[in-house]
């Protein structure tokens, strides 16, 4: 099933714009020549001049599939010998990013080398590399998709951002950045772009050392570089504008001749902690920062001097005010209000006193009707009692109660571990596994999110986990709380020999199913099983919205397990 937590593909620029750190020939703060963005008929600065001129991106069609998984969707652009697609990962049925260039391509190689040491980094804040192959003569690097998430360029159309929000994109941006070149590896090309911001507000980074392999883009300092980008994201969030003369990715850029102006020099109201922040950041060219601050030449630095910075808080809601009462013109009167008249003074009505209204008197007789009944009644009852008891020739026994009528009682087995059930190979959460079984209903295990269900077969078996009881133990039912309510939720209860994914269900003694369209399931078997391992095995979940960790689809998370017995 397809997994909806995923990220948009990063369209090659074809404008032929300027990259983030500055105009193509100019001198960055450390003395480095900067480079221009790969246009068609532009030649690398690379070493490789010309080279790529001469490899075509490869001829496919939409409908084209990749290793039998990857279905190539629409070709979004086709730029100097690589292609950039939308396409669906069959297999698991979710849309993935692709982009693809000769095996022969001069930076074949380099492309697959800057994907695959991405990939390796794991990091939530970059849109995650999922293959890079080369088969068939041609090279492909698969990434994630985000359908929820918007570019920084569509929101800086709609304007300048607020100063909380850019206050989280320098914040988040610079920590992933300086988390990546402690690993070694760094963007190059961090853009409007290439910055996105998802549903739930966080930002995220694409084309992590892809994209500027793709281009061949390479520099002598490369934390200057990206630090510079940084600044460049910041001034264009709090001004609309492009920190350099040349218009680039939608923004107008600064007057001609004018150099470098703070933001809070271009547009009023601007943060002024936040404006000297970009100005440190974007030191070149002879400029300095507008506080005489020192400049920020690498993430960690930038890192510093955010966290020294006073923390920006989100703005206060408006709550809009009721409107205030207005008569209406009954009230007012068209013609002057009329002439008050004299007080009259009404009589006053006194009510009888209780029960002597003929309600009353009924109610009154009903209830002594109901007394000398009720008197009656338990006045023969009482005179039985005693004859049955003096012609009694013996005293009752107390017979004992046979044990068997009564239901033996359940106890709540303790579970001692739990790993995640995958015998696909594809886990969904396996970090989170100890929190169906840690007494707190807030926290939980999720799947993915899938775009097809309820029933998750017969591109997905199902999603489950495995618990460990300590000891062999009858088990007879379980109660499993969930997250999500909706269409319906089947669980199945299996007995296991061992924690091992590799032992597929089929070959295992099933205890019993339950189904429901609510936030608890129960299972309750026919007869007990004895166990110590216990699979609790989803094969329908709901469909359920969006969320800091998914997006919307059909998915399912388990919130606390028990297991009787």
């Amino acid at each position: 099933m397809a997994d909806r937590s995923t990220a948009a593909v990063d369209v090659a620029d074809t404008s032929g714009e300027e990259p983030l750190t500055a105009k193509a020939g100019a001198s960055t703060g450390d003395g480095k020549s900067r480079e221009r963005d790969t246009a068609p008929e532009d030649t690398e600065e690379t070493g490789q001049a010309g080279s790529s001129a001469t490899v075509s991106a490869p001829e496919l069609h939409s409908g084209h599939k990749l290793a039998r998984r990857y279905r190539l969707e629409e070709c979004l652009t086709r730029l100097d010998g690589f292609s950039s697609w939308r396409a669906v990962d069959e297999k698991l049925r979710r849309a993935v990013g692709v982009h693809l260039l000769p095996a022969e391509h001069p930076r074949a190689r380099s492309v697959l080398a800057a994907a695959r040491s991405a990939a390796l980094l794991g990091d939530p804040r970059f849109v995650q590399v999922l293959d890079a192959v080369e088969e068939d003569e041609i090279v492909y690097v698969v990434h994630e998709w985000l359908p929820d998430a918007t570019e920084l360029t569509a929101l800086l159309a709609a304007g300048p951002l607020e100063a909380h929000d850019v206050y989280q994109l320098a914040q988040q941006i610079s920590q992933a950045m300086a988390a990546a070149h402690r690993e070694g590896l760094s963007h190059l090309r961090l853009n409007p772009g290439a910055v996105l911001r998802t549903s739930t507000g966080q930002w995220r980074i694409r084309g992590l050392a892809v994209n500027a392999s793709l281009r061949g883009i390479d520099v002598d300092s490369p934390q200057r570089t990206d630090t510079e980008a940084i600044g460049a994201l910041l001034y264009a969030a709090l001004t609309q504008r492009w920190p350099y003369e040349d218009d680039a990715y939608g923004l107008s850029g600064l007057p001609k001749g004018m150099g470098l102006i703070a933001p809070d020099q271009v547009r009023a109201g601007v943060h002024r902690g936040l404006s000297e922040l970009s100005m440190r950041a974007l030191v070149n060219d002879g400029s300095t920062a507008s506080r005489q601050e020192s400049p920020c030449t690498t993430p960690d630095e930038l890192v510093r001097a955010i966290s020294e910075m006073p923390r920006i808080r989100p703005p206060e809601p408006v709550f809009t005010a009721l409107p205030e009462y207005q008569r209406t013109s009954y009230q007012q009167g068209s013609y002057g209000r009329p002439a008050p008249r004299a007080a009259q003074t009404a009589p006053v009505v006194v009510p009888p006193p209780p029960l002597q209204t003929r309600t009353g008197k009924v109610l009154k007789w009903g209830v002594a009707a109901l007394l000398i009944a009720a008197l009656g009644l338990g006045s023969w009852q009482l005179a039985d009692a005693l004859m049955d008891r003096d012609t009694a020739d013996q005293p009752e026994t107390n017979q004992p109660v046979d044990a068997t009528d009564e239901k033996p009682k359940t106890a709540t087995h303790k579970i001692t571990g739990a790993a995640e059930y995958a015998p696909d190979g594809s886990p969904q959460n396996a970090a989170s596994v100890s929190n169906t079984y840690d007494g707190d209903s807030s926290t939980y295990w999720r799947s993915r999110s899938f775009v097809d269900g309820p029933r998750l077969a017969p591109y997905k078996e199902g999603v489950g986990i495995v618990y460990d009881l300590g000891t062999e133990r009858d088990v007879s039912s379980a109660s499993i709380g969930l997250r999500y309510s909706g269409d319906r939720t089947t669980v199945e209860l299996y007995a296991a020999g061992s924690m091992d994914s590799a032992t597929p269900v089929s070959s295992m003694r099933k205890i019993g199913t339950g189904t429901t369209r609510s936030t608890t399931a129960k299972v309750d078997a026919k007869e007990a099983v004895k166990t110590r391992y216990v699979v609790v095995w989803l094969t329908h979940v709901p469909q359920a919205p969006g969320d800091q960790y998914s997006g919307s689809g059909y998915k399912q998370a388990i919130t606390d397990v028990k297991l009787k017995g």
